[in-house]
């Protein structure tokens, strides 16, 4: 196990982690890459080449405009939303590209972005960058692999079988849930316990305890936005933002000393996801969490605990953060959570596993019933297919959100009412995951060429 909990939860921006945060720091990286060999400053011209599921989707998911401000030098955690959006105004305006933020080359969108539809062997979605001479002399070119959850991979790592981070010697590793389990046992840790632990190898727990909660606030704020803003999200359905709304007929309901319901606590809970999920949609600043597609559900459940419960603390939180990033390594692992890859089932399934898994750590479960909840919410994931319609990350995404996290909650109540023995455990779902992935067919896999995607432009 080589993956922190900050390669899954990423600061960033919507809204896809695979389709606009991880095209955006491959670009990033490609102006790295010519300062390092000191190209900058020859190059007249830049080509960008977009593959499989980029290709398909991407426009919608606003890769094109990623993959250029990445060029630009803005890399998803800092960029300047409202400043991006003028930059890009200016460059339509004017072909002018400017690399670095410093260095201005000709860019023709017709001629400089290439869209092929048909993927690459290594995975759906991947990108190349080629850099010209004023002579048109190829001087740089580099491939990269956007694999889920603003994860990226160039041809060089591709080539030496390599991961980010990979081959690191932290305190407990494992591989797979049944090996988690048995460290937890061995040495008398929670699941929290052991994650911390292993992080210490990158960071200090101080260090640790407030970048988890840097990025619950991220959370929190995202939230909020979402529960203010309203109007028409872009790209073209027409879909209105109801967050809005529906927030002020629940609050209107509170004020009036009705008698919470458990109808009514669902409504909180998919209120929360709407939020983060239509801040998404329109290109606002969410969490990876582990990916773009299914922000909401983490944030939305941990918000209503935090909101309706009296025993939140920053401990509370921490562990919550630590045991679902727990579960998001092994979906990765041993899976993915990609939509190009697997179907939805690894993005909103993974996610709703890993809020599962972290209610069920602070609300006082064990190991055994924490890897329970994980299962729960997997299994009753599986087969989830990825069409978005008109490639944007609105219909069915925002409303499958909402609907994971009141499912992640009940998984967690569920794990919570037993023991921790069950009939199938988590490693066989996410196995399964892998397995039914590999059998779907791509037109489900965020191409946008089946199922929704394509039904709703008929009827």
């Amino acid at each position: 196990m080589s993956v922190s909990v900050f390669d899954l939860f990423k600061i960033g921006i919507g809204p896809s982690s695979s389709h606009t945060v991880g095209p955006m720091r491959a670009a990033f990286s490609y102006i790295k890459e010519l300062r390092e060999i000191q190209l900058l400053e020859s190059i007249t011209r830049i080509e960008i080449i977009l593959y499989g599921s980029l290709s398909s989707t991407g426009i919608g998911h606003a890769t094109d405009k990623a993959v250029l401000l990445g060029l630009m030098g803005f890399d998803p955690e800092t960029i300047n939303i409202e400043n991006s959006n003028f930059l890009l105004t200016q460059l339509s305006e004017s072909n002018i590209l400017h690399l670095n933020g410093t260095h201005p080359i000709s860019f023709n969108y017709r001629q400089d972005l290439v869209l092929i539809d048909m993927p690459l062997a290594y995975h759906p979605n991947a990108m190349t960058i080629k850099a010209f001479s004023i002579e048109n002399t190829e001087l740089y070119i580099n491939t990269y692999y956007s694999v889920g959850g603003g994860f990226i991979l160039d041809k060089s790592q591709i080539n030496c079988n390599l991961t980010p981070q990979e081959n690191f010697e932290i305190a407990y590793p494992f591989k797979s849930a049944h090996e988690l389990l048995e460290l937890c046992k061995e040495h008398n840790l929670s699941i929290s316990e052991i994650m911390l632990e292993n992080e210490k190898f990158w960071r200090s727990e101080e260090e640790i305890n407030q970048k988890i909660l840097e990025i619950w606030q991220v959370m929190q704020d995202c939230i909020q936005n979402g529960l203010k803003h309203e109007g028409i999200l872009p790209g073209g359905l027409n879909v209105k933002r109801r967050a809005k709304k529906i927030y002020q007929k629940l609050k209107d309901k509170k004020n009036s000393n009705l008698i919470v319901t458990t109808f009514s606590a669902m409504e909180w809970v998919n209120l929360f996801a709407l939020a983060v999920n239509e801040e998404n949609a329109a290109g606002g600043r969410v969490v990876t969490a582990p990916t773009n597609g299914a922000a909401g559900i983490i944030p939305a459940v941990l918000y209503y605990y935090t909101t309706f419960s009296q025993s939140i603390s920053e401990e509370k939180i921490v562990k919550f953060f630590l045991s679902a990033a727990a579960v998001g390594i092994l979906c990765k692992l041993n899976a993915s959570i990609s939509g190009a890859e697997v179907g939805c089932q690894g993005e909103v399934g993974s996610a709703c596993a890993m809020a599962a898994a972290g209610l069920a750590e602070i609300l006082d479960g064990t190991p055994a019933q924490v890897e329970h909840a994980a299962e729960i919410g997997l299994e009753h994931n599986l087969g989830l297919t990825c069409d978005p319609v008109g490639g944007l990350v609105q219909i069915p995404c925002i409303e499958r959100n909402a609907i994971a996290a009141v499912k992640a909650i009940n998984a967690a109540q569920m794990a919570l009412h037993d023991n921790g023995e069950h009939f199938i455990s988590l490693d066989k779902v996410i196995l399964t995951m892998k397995a039914t992935g590999k059998d779907m067919s791509d037109k489900y896999k965020e191409t946008s060429k089946g199922g929704l995607a394509v039904n709703a432009i008929e009827c």
